[in-house]
């Protein structure tokens, strides 16, 4: 925060490829006491779970955003954040986390991304989430190559066309090594190169590690917009 993090975004269960699933007793576990502390600061809090039970827990005691991975496609993860006044982060992601990279999509990607959020912005504004609770993930390394990767990038602006927010997670990427052959400890500039691309194209969240670099080059951005 004092970086400059508008959000703080909580997960307690890696969605690397090749992850592991956890229940959400598991994943409770873990992330209950950190959410506690956090609600205290009265700083926006998102939490990343795809469990419809993390989630109620979280939103009753006033997480603000929920993040989900999965774009709410779990039974009962629409039911759930229907009621409450939080925001939604809709990913794309193909197939899971556990064999997303063993088989990554074939199709053309954007055409891909289209399908899926006109179905799942149909389906939420079925339920009764307002679209201006909605935010859009293109899920960058979810089931993706490094070529169809890039190629959202190239095309970001394309997913402008649904009015909503864009996030954007670019950040010490796989797909950043496979270009610079940098290991990930070593890919803060491709990190920020991609994340300036990303707000140039229409991004309006950059989901980041490395804070106050990424604020530093965003003021530049600015400046010159």
């Amino acid at each position: 925060l004092h970086e400059g993090a508008d959000i703080l975004d909580v997960g307690g269960e890696s969605t690397r490829p090749g992850a592991q699933a956890l229940t959400h007793q598991q994943e409770w576990l873990r992330i209950a006491p950190v959410l506690q502390e956090l609600l205290r600061w009265n700083k926006p809090i998102s939490l990343d779970t795809y469990h419809p039970e993390s989630m109620q827990k979280a939103l009753d005691w006033g997480v603000d955003i929920i993040n989900d991975v999965w774009a709410l496609r779990q039974p009962n993860a629409m039911q759930t954040v229907a009621p409450y006044p939080c925001g939604v982060c809709m990913m794309h992601m193909h197939a899971e986390p556990a064999t997303m990279q063993v088989n990554p999509m074939q199709e053309d990607v954007m055409a891909a991304l289209d399908v899926f959020f006109q179905t799942q912005l149909q389906l939420t504004d079925e339920i009764g989430i307002d679209r201006s609770r909605m935010v859009l993930d293109a899920g960058i390394g979810f089931g993706k190559t490094v070529s169809q990767n890039f190629h959202i990038l190239k095309c970001q602006q394309l997913l402008l066309q649904f009015d909503l927010p864009l996030m954007v997670g670019w950040s010490r990427k796989s797909s950043l090594g496979h270009v610079t052959g940098l290991d990930v400890s070593q890919r803060l500039v491709p990190s920020i190169a991609a994340a300036v691309l990303a707000m140039e194209r229409g991004a309006s969240i950059l989901r980041v590690h490395d804070v106050k670099e990424t604020v530093a080059a965003r003021a530049v951005w600015q400046a010159s917009a």
